[in-house]
């Protein structure tokens, strides 16, 4: 599986929906509103490299609202998946 970080400038009035149109995109897993130089951050996984261009150049970069993005490659991941779980150690429901 191929990952890729997509930093996401857009037009401000509009970005809930650009969320919205960019997390409905084949292959884009999550879409983050955050605060910072970027206003949104959407995650793409992928079967193959070529799939990036695709999802990418030709979808994310067509939503209206788009003014610029900026695509990270991932290497390796280093998170494990249940993060949920993960914080809850040490805690119990005993209160």
């Amino acid at each position: 599986m191929i990952t890729a970080v997509v930093l996401i400038n857009a037009t401000v009035d509009a970005i809930p929906e650009i969320a919205e149109r960019v997390s409905a995109i084949d292959g884009v897993t999550e879409v983050y509103s955050v605060a910072g130089d970027v206003d949104l951050v959407a995650m793409v996984r992928v079967r193959a490299h070529e799939d990036l261009a695709d999802v990418i150049a030709g979808s994310v970069n067509k939503v209206p609202g788009i003014l610029s993005t900026q695509t990270l490659i991932a290497f390796r991941t280093y998170s494990k998946h249940d993060l949920e779980a993960a914080f809850a150690l040490g805690f119990d429901d005993a209160g």
